[in-house]
This record gives C-alpha cells, structure tokens and sequence, in this order.
C-alpha cells in the first residue's frame, strides 16, 4: 500500500494469537495501523509493534500495542519494531534528514532498500541494503543522500547506560534524551 506522500509504502503486518481452544490463528492481517508520515522532511514511520516489558507480555487476542502516539524510544525494559522510509532530496541545511538525538537504547537498524548515511559526533557512515547498524545509545542522525527511498527496519531494545558510559558523556547528556515522538 501507498502512503499520502509519493513513494511511503505502508508495511503489511500479520499478527497471530490463540482462539477459545488454544489453537495459533491469525488474529489480524493488514496495513500497520500507526503511520506518521513527515512529508517535509521526507520522513515516514510504519509502527509494527512493541512490548511494554521483559519478559513479553503475550496475549491471544487482537490487541494493537502501537495504538497511540509514536513515539522514538521502546518503553522501559521493552521493545519497538518500525519501519522508517526516508526519501532522498529532504535534507536541511547541515546535510541532515533526521534531528540529532540520542535514546537510552540498543537499536538494531537493519537497511532493506536504498542507502542510509548515519551520523555521528565524529564521522559517518553510508550502509546499504543489506547492512545493519547496531546503534548503542549515541547521539546520530539520519541522511538520505541517494536517489532513491532509503528504507530501514528497526527494532529498539530499551537499555540502561553503564556507569563507563555516564562517566564520558558529556554534562546534561542524559537528560536531554529523545523521549517522545520524532518531533519532540
């Protein structure tokens, strides 16, 4: 499916559960139903799931855990699939697509399409479909320097920032992590 702006594409995300018996069923098959697209900045997120804890909370029915606002971070101890679609030609001033942020999260970004630029406080990196970036709570953006949709999935494990990390970063560092949506 064809998101508002030219070239989203809103994921299909089947989900399974347990029927009055016991037996596995699909308990629902369609579009992911929280999409926040950016068209400004050519940004889209596709919220797949999340978990609000560890271990997993399961239950058998239909429920959708991604109901709500989208938010960055996975909650505490919990996890967040989405797929984010950056289009090419969005990039603000500095070469960015993305604001540089930083959650208290191990992320694994794995690239499906196109070409991604990571940046962060000393370098970049280009990944491409294929790659996986495994980021550990640094501050970073997000460019689409190609010609073409860049699409990544993402699955963010809520961590915790050992004392060898608090004890580099710099003052303030820990709060002002990103905590809400990408706009926040």
């Amino acid at each position: 499916m064809t998101g508002a702006a030219e070239g989203f594409r809103i994921p299909r995300r089947i989900v399974t559960g347990h029927d009055e018996r016991g037996a596995s069923v699909v308990v629902s098959d369609g579009p992911v139903s929280v999409t926040q697209e950016l068209a400004e900045d050519g940004v889209a997120f596709h919220e797949i799931w999340l978990t609000s804890g560890s271990p997993a909370p399961i239950h058998a029915g239909p429920e959708d855990p991604t109901a709500g606002a989208v938010t960055v971070p996975p909650p505490a101890n919990g996890t967040r699939i989405r797929i984010n679609e950056f289009l090419p030609g969005h990039l603000d001033e500095r070469g960015l697509q993305s604001p540089v942020h930083r959650t208290e999260s191990v992320d694994y970004g794995i690239v499906l399409e196109g070409e991604i630029t990571l940046i962060l406080d000393d370098g970049e990196v280009t990944a491409r479909a294929g790659d996986i970036v495994v980021q550990r709570g640094t501050d970073h953006a997000w460019a689409n320097r190609g010609d073409a949709i860049a699409r990544v999935a993402f699955v963010l494990v809520g961590g915790a920032f050992q004392d060898d990390v608090l004890d580099v970063l710099p003052d303030g560092a820990h709060d002002g992590l990103m905590r809400h949506g990408p706009r926040d």
